[in-house]
């Protein structure tokens, strides 16, 4: 005889962890504590509770309760439209913004992580009904939650994001200076920008470092290009190591600039913490924006272009 109660709320609980698990407070500081974790972990928990209940209704055949997951899609989307819209109201706060597209990749992420929750209580559903069917029903509440932990580290790994050191090399280099009265701010012979106060440009001169981007493929190249997937990777590199910048003081303001034969990213930065390692490994772990990421290989025009 199968315990529905016990079946459904194992399911519950394996869901609602699998949503904690993967919530945290990182560099970024979103979602905030403790607000941001009552309203994602409330929302993990439902998708657990819709998700653990489809099952049993299968088995009662009462299909009309599996049509609650079309309702449920809807408020899920409904999640990525309020995030979008909050870091959206955000952005005029920031002195280097986040940019749409990695706004767009985060409200996007906040959506799935909840189908993930749905995913790991149904599935922990079905390794209890298993388990409970081949005579195991001492091991059921094992094998439900065993079934339902590997499915959720498995879509955990398919959903990991690529990060910049996945798809570049980066390196850290000495500003170069050239120009009349050396106010153009250079990387390997590549203006950036030019400075016109003398105090300005001096700060630039003691405290300024260069970051090259160095994109691994063509694939890598298109990818760097996007306007978006830079400024995602500016916004990161000041979240984690600061920059002397304040509203209104433009000369300090971190910039990238693509080489448009080499596909080269160039990014200068006055870093509050001018860590060469830490400069590197926090551009390094910037992810890979999805709306950013190009594949012009998997094509057969640009595997012959690329020849």
């Amino acid at each position: 005889m199968i315990k529905y109660g016990e079946m459904i709320l194992l399911a519950v609980i394996m869901g609602t962890l699998s949503r904690l698990m993967i919530l945290k407070v990182d560099y970024r500081q979103y979602p905030g504590y403790p607000h941001g974790y009552i309203v994602h972990l409330t929302l993990g928990f439902i998708a657990s509770s819709l998700g653990a209940l489809v099952f049993p209704a299968l088995l009662e055949e009462n299909y009309v309760a599996v049509t609650f997951l079309g309702a449920a899609a809807q408020q899920f989307r409904d999640i990525r439209n309020m995030e979008r819209n909050f870091l959206s109201q955000l952005e005029d706060t920031e002195l280097v913004p986040r940019g749409k597209a990695y706004i767009e990749g985060i409200a996007k992420v906040f959506e799935s992580r909840n189908y993930l929750a749905m995913l790991t209580s149904f599935i922990t559903a079905i390794g209890y009904y298993l388990f409970n069917m081949i005579g195991y029903q001492t091991l059921n509440v094992i094998g439900g939650v065993l079934i339902g932990g590997v499915i959720a580290y498995i879509l955990y790994i398919l959903m990991k994001d690529d990060s910049i050191g996945d798809i570049a090399k980066v390196r850290v280099i000495d500003l170069e200076f050239t120009g009349p009265n050396k106010s153009n701010i250079t990387i390997e012979n590549n203006v950036i920008m030019n400075v016109g106060l003398k105090e300005s440009l001096e700060s630039w001169e003691k405290s300024g470092l260069g970051i090259v981007i160095e994109p691994k493929d063509d694939n890598s190249r298109a990818t760097l290009a996007n306007i978006g997937q830079r400024q995602a990777i500016i916004h990161d590199v000041v979240t984690q190591l600061g920059v002397k910048l304040d509203l209104g003081v433009q000369d300090y303001t971190p910039l990238a600039r693509l080489n448009l034969h080499s596909g080269r990213v160039y990014m200068i930065i006055i870093p509050m913490e001018p860590d060469r390692e830490c400069i590197k490994e926090a551009v390094r772990t910037t992810p890979v924006l999805e709306g950013s990421r190009r594949k012009p290989l998997s094509t057969k025009a640009g595997r012959i272009a690329a020849d």
